[in-house]
């Protein structure tokens, strides 16, 4: 039963390397961008709610993002593990984290945090926006995130590289090589 959880930047692979690292453990990744949009396109009441941030392009507040990985983590898929992607973002959700693990009998197991430099994440965001056609990968819009990133999601590096948990890898590079990075390091850490 192995529990984690990723963070990274912008840019940095977070979601690719979380279907690998995940599908490598047997467990399910777990990605607050896809609780969100379950809950909108299911027309929940936290959804409906969610649904009018997301909307004006805001962030969603912690106390609906709380509630929809609250009732995610309880879910029979999960029970023997999973990796977070996209949660915790603050400090105050690191804590609700531990509250709703504690509530289940369980605890996070590592913290893998994927680093890169600010510049190829700025070109790797720019990669994706035309290969995709994506209009929010703009340079200004993705500069604001990153430092939202940096302000933000510093706490909980912190708080978690304060609790001995945090395996930091490398994300420069060829994701196939990051994802054979990110596994051994994380065995390691797991079986020392």
């Amino acid at each position: 039963m192995t529990r984690l959880l990723i963070i990274g930047p912008p840019g940095s692979g977070k979601g690719t390397q979380a279907e690998h690292i995940a599908r490598h453990f047997s467990v399910p990744a777990v990605s607050t961008g896809d609780i969100f949009r379950t809950h909108v396109s299911q027309e929940t009441p936290l959804g409906k709610e969610a649904a009018r941030y997301l909307d004006d392009g805001a962030f969603v507040p912690d106390h609906l993002t709380n509630a929809m990985v609250k009732e995610r983590l309880v879910d029979l898929d999960v029970q023997g593990g999973f990796l977070l992607d996209g949660y915790p973002r603050t400090a105050l959700q690191v804590s609700e984290l531990d509250n709703m693990l504690a509530s289940l009998g369980h605890r996070l197991d590592a913290v893998i945090e994927l680093r890169a430099p600010d510049a190829e994440l700025e070109r790797r965001m720019l990669q994706r926006a035309k290969e995709q056609g994506r209009k929010d990968d703009t340079v200004d819009v993705f500069r604001r995130r990153l430092d939202l990133y940096h302000r933000e999601t510093h706490e909980v590096v912190a708080v978690y590289g304060g609790r001995g948990m945090v395996v930091s890898i490398d994300g420069s590079g060829e994701p196939g090589a990051i994802s054979e990075l990110a596994i051994a390091a994380v065995v390691k850490f797991l079986t020392a």
